[in-house]
């Protein structure tokens, strides 16, 4: 075979493997959360999810729901230099290769241009905030990354109602009833977003997109969890939910312990090391 034959042959295989490259779920990811280094792990999860957090400024924000809070000095937004790159990250870590939000950031879309802030809303990010946690913290392939919470809740509870085929499918996460289950530090608390359209365990699954917010639990008490979740008033926060005596975000009767926020399933999430 001469020089340029296997020049050809050298190129096509080059670029057949760059091919390869870009169709993988992980592509975006760097190596030590595609491979992944260590093993999925609760306390990589909590220790990344509150490293973010202290990127943002470490705001707490535990006013009502949607009322504007007062965060301490000084704390990120996501149009802010340092905040819209780091939304970006999410994006494009958090998301699978192909998808059009990857290329995202806190202010721009995904052919570069700035957004309004009035548009916001389409451009959310607390999803991409968990998906990046899960998949840095080494989920691998086991975790339903995406750029709404609708998908990976659906998905949570086929795994954990549909059989072994979803369950093998999605491995790291089972849905679970917030009048029965209490959340520990590690799960994911998930709520509607859209009080007009009230979501209820019951209701699920739904095989389709529906307003939510998910948000990780990192400590836990007998009377309140601390969460954090991303895009909570355009920055990444912490929230204190308040529970039932037996550690559940509901009671027994389906009625919500926490005003500001209809917290509907909890996401158990399967850890390959505690």
């Amino acid at each position: 075979m001469n020089t340029a034959a296997r020049r050809a042959l050298g190129l096509v295989a080059l670029l057949a493997a760059l091919a390869g490259c870009a169709m993988r779920p992980d592509a975006h990811a760097p190596p030590f959360a595609s491979k992944p280094y260590a093993a999925f792990s609760r306390s990589a999860v909590i220790g990344v999810a509150e490293g973010e957090w202290r990127y943002w400024g470490s705001p707490v924000i535990d006013g009502p729901a949607h009322e504007e809070p007062v965060l301490p000095a000084p704390a990120l937004q996501e149009r802010d230099n340092a905040g819209w790159q780091e939304v970006g990250l999410y994006w494009w870590i958090g998301m699978n290769p192909g998808d059009q939000e990857d290329r995202w950031t806190g202010k721009h879309d995904a052919a570069g241009r700035v957004f309004p802030r009035a548009v916001n809303g389409r451009y959310a990010w607390s999803a991409a905030f968990i998906s990046y946690v899960m998949r840095m913290a080494g989920a691998g392939p086991h975790f339903p990354y995406a750029p709404d919470h609708a998908r990976y809740i659906d998905a949570a509870w086929r795994a954990a109602h549909d059989g072994t085929s979803h369950a093998a499918k999605h491995p790291a996460l089972r849905a679970e009833n917030p009048a029965t289950y209490a959340p520990v530090p590690g799960d994911l608390i998930c709520a509607g977003r859209d009080s007009a359209a009230r979501i209820t365990y019951a209701d699920l699954p739904t095989s389709g997109y529906f307003p939510a917010h998910c948000a990780i639990v990192t400590a836990a008490t007998p009377s309140e969890l601390s969460v954090i979740g991303g895009n909570v008033d355009d920055t990444v926060a912490l929230t204190h939910v308040p529970l039932t005596a037996r550690g559940t975000l509901l009671h027994r009767d389906g009625t919500i312990v926490d005003p500001r926020y209809d917290w509907f399933v909890v996401l158990r999430v399967l850890y390959r090391r505690d």
